[in-house]
């Protein structure tokens, strides 16, 4: 898993594509992870915001959807508080903030330019997004940037930046859904390549950034009514776990969605999805992979799959029901659910064929699919899954925005971080055990 999936990414079309030139330099590096969190985006997007709170010069907002709910209230919050903060050191410097997203209406998709330097929307709009006036954040040097490219092309990646030393890699988006999602907090050398992706494409048209000058001091107030909002489940990780290997996996996106009547197009060879089809084609008897997300209908990724079980690999799957339908018939041409029933037809008639061990053919490994329910009926209980997760073998996570579904194989821009550690896999493994106890339905 370590680095020969590198040799098979081809990336000099696609945009961006800084790291095509040298992966190894660009993708490998190593991560310090401090804490893993579950629960409804609304929770999780609270807690990360309390500890932006500490931001002492620059902010770096990234997300896909950015619609009127709590937590667009809460970002403003944040910005309100950052700006008096700001105001309150007397030495006239401001808190730089980059917020950027790709989807805010169906009229912005209509009629926003599909260049990539994307538009910056003027301070009188601000109000108009849920954002606080010019007025009230005079201590913020504010930029917000949109990026959509026609025809379904977002740009569906979400992590914060926090003075280039802390990240965040959230599942959710800024949005109303009471969605299960995750966020991995993390400190260490994965936030420079993190940074360096933003500048990559992000940056774009916008004013260069200066160096930090690292020189301010520290303050951590916390959201009004923070207490409310804690989220299903939170692991902080063993400081013994220390520094561990991390790639970096972004996918650019294509604005030629490739569709095909028959068959499948081959995906674009970009790192996130060499990383996760090698994950696949190298399982063998003995491995277990476990895969959560929010819909499946990526046929090369459905296909690994299979053939995984076929050499013998144990494979564990959570996904959700009736979930964004309209957009997978749209993207995919077909729906999570039906593709499920393909493959345990699949495999159910690859098991009953004979069991010939002169052919030298591997005992299948065991299918385990089950779909996500709420608990209960209780306000802020999850009704859907849209955490999107790859464990491989109890040793490599896999985190980020991607979905195993058309869309984010062929389509959107996508971000994954993959960390490599025993210890931790563990840790968030056990985690996700306990925050989904009752809240998965098996069907096999």
């Amino acid at each position: 898993m370590m680095s020969s999936w590198l040799s098979q990414i081809n990336g000099n079309d696609d945009d961006p594509h800084y790291y095509a030139s040298d992966p190894e330099a660009s993708l490998i590096t190593t991560a310090q992870p401090t804490k893993f969190m579950l629960g409804t985006g609304a929770r999780v997007l609270s807690s990360i915001l309390s500890s932006c709170l500490e931001t002492n010069e620059e902010l770096i907002l990234v997300t896909c959807f950015w619609a009127k709910s709590k937590s667009q209230q809460d970002v403003a919050t944040l910005l309100r508080k950052l700006s008096e903060k700001a105001v309150s050191r007397r030495d006239g410097s401001k808190i730089r903030v980059r917020l950027c997203f790709s989807s805010i209406s169906i009229t912005q998709k209509l009629f926003q330019t599909s260049s990539l330097v994307g538009k910056i929307y003027s301070a009188s709009a601000w109000v108009k997004m849920g954002l606080p006036t010019p007025e009230e954040i005079v201590g913020l040097d504010l930029i917000v940037k949109s990026v959509f490219v026609k025809p379904f092309s977002v740009m569906h990646p979400k992590f914060l930046i926090v003075d280039r030393k802390r990240a965040f890699l959230p599942s959710c988006n800024v949005s109303w859904e009471d969605w299960f999602e995750g966020c991995i907090d993390m400190k260490g050398d994965i936030v420079k390549k993190l940074f360096g992706f933003w500048i990559a494409f992000w940056a774009r048209g916008l004013p260069a950034l200066p160096e930090l000058s690292q020189s301010l001091i520290s303050y951590k107030p916390l959201l009004a009514g923070q207490s409310e909002h804690m989220a299903i489940n939170t692991i902080s990780f063993s400081p013994e776990i220390g520094t561990i290997s991390a790639f970096l996996l972004p996918s650019p996106h294509h604005q030629n969605p490739k569709f095909q009547p028959f068959g499948s197009a081959a995906p674009p060879a970009t790192p996130l999805n060499i990383f996760l089809l090698h994950a696949l084609d190298t399982a063998k008897a003995g491995s277990s992979i476990y895969i959560q997300t929010p819909n499946l209908t990526s046929k090369p990724f459905i296909s690994g799959i299979f053939h995984a079980l076929r050499r013998g690999a144990d494979i564990h799957i959570v996904t959700s029901r009736r979930l964004m339908i309209l957009e997978q018939l749209v993207t995919a041409g077909t729906i999570t659910e039906f593709e499920i029933w393909k493959l345990r037809r699949r495999y159910a008639k690859y098991m009953l064929r004979p069991d010939s061990l002169e052919l030298g053919t591997p005992r299948p490994g065991a299918l385990k699919i089950g779909y996500f329910k709420p608990e209960n009926s209780n306000p802020g209980e999850p009704v859907k899954s849209h955490f999107k997760c790859v464990i491989v073998d109890d040793e490599t996570t896999v985190l980020g925005s991607g979905n195993q579904d058309r869309a984010s194989w062929y389509t959107s821009q996508e971000l994954g971080i993959a960390f490599v550690s025993k210890e931790a896999t563990i840790s968030i493994l056990e985690c996700l055990t306990e925050a989904l106890d009752g809240r998965v339905e098996y069907i096999r």
